[in-house]
């Protein structure tokens, strides 16, 4: 009787195993609107959170063992970028994170319905959510190095964050206004620009030499590939001219040159970085830093002055003072 009941049990596991394994992405989640992903979208979503996810174990992995306590700051922000864009594409190869909007041009693969309602399309929000979370960190990776006063670099993230929450207003609006947030968009886009190009470069030239030359090609590196954003927001999210299949590869490749590829370019630029010269830190000693028995930071304190004040030093107050 129990050899039975086990033969059972064997056959009962080995047919679930084989339903998972046959159950993909789509046909765990259900799609959500008429023009939607498939499988082969699906794999290519599962491979770029795997390429994220890799990066962000092998970047934690470099900071906590190969890099100074008190020089992890950019190394920190790259992890977090890349560990949110992880969490982001997991959702969106899960089929998870994606809400259906009317289309407002048809295309070859769809057509109105016998009383003329247009069909719907995935609008994917996790992407946005990721954007909002990594778009800043990315322009503080640069702005911290520029030495730009504190006030221009409120000002930059602030155009950024409009830029990202305009397109996503945008793909949910279903008429023609959705692409007068597209402008919007696009003119807040060209005000980073502005303030990475001209306010961002002057400053981190006159900061450092070696500064300016890893500011200019990391800014170079990242406006060009945010450029190509609003042409893959127009032929997808937009103007529905192209597959979400191919919505995915363009923004997938997109992200993976501006995030992990980026990240490896700019700490490798920044492997010879003078800390000091930035005035990042204060000195004043936290408590992790207390019990760790570990040194008060970049920037020395002054007989203690600032560790019981809280004032920058005079490098700081150098480089950000001028908010």
């Amino acid at each position: 009787m129990a050899s039975y009941v086990q033969r059972g049990v064997d056959h009962f596991n080995s047919a679930l195993d084989a339903k998972l394994l046959a159950r993909g992405s789509i046909a765990s989640n259900a799609l959500v609107a008429d023009i939607d992903i498939t499988d082969a979208a699906t794999d290519f979503l599962w491979a770029i959170f795997a390429v994220m996810a890799f990066t962000t174990i092998a970047i934690l992995f470099y900071a906590n063992f190969m890099v100074p306590r008190h020089q992890r700051a950019f190394v920190y922000l790259s992890a977090a970028i890349t560990g949110t864009a992880s969490i982001a594409y997991f959702s969106m190869a899960s089929d998870l994170g994606s809400t259906p909007v009317t289309v407002e041009f048809l295309n070859g693969w769809d057509t109105a319905n016998s009383s003329g309602v247009y069909p719907t399309r995935s609008i994917w929000y996790a992407r946005y959510i990721d954007w909002t979370i990594t778009t800043p960190l990315l322009l503080l990776e640069l702005l911290l190095i520029s030495g730009m006063p504190l006030s221009n670099v409120f000002l930059t993230i602030f155009w950024d964050i409009v830029m990202i929450e305009t397109g996503l207003i945008g793909s949910l609006v279903t008429s023609q206004y959705k692409w007068g947030f597209y402008v919007f968009g696009c003119i807040a886009m060209f005000l980073v620009f502005y303030d990475l190009y001209v306010v961002g470069w002057s400053s981190a030239k006159k900061l450092d030499p070696s500064l300016g030359r890893t500011y200019i090609t990391g800014t170079a590196m990242l406006s060009f590939l945010w450029f190509l954003y609003p042409i893959a927001w127009g032929l997808a999210d937009g103007g529905n001219q192209i597959s979400p299949t191919g919505e995915m590869v363009f923004y997938g490749v997109l992200d993976l040159l501006a995030k992990p590829v980026f990240a490896i370019v700019h700490l490798v630029g920044l492997r010879s970085l003078n800390y000091d010269v930035l005035g990042l830190q204060s000195g004043k000693r936290s408590a992790y830093q207390e019990a760790a028995g570990t040194g008060g930071g970049i920037t020395s304190t002054s007989k203690g002055q600032e560790a019981s004040h809280g004032h920058g030093s005079p490098s700081e107050t150098a480089v950000h003072g001028n908010a």
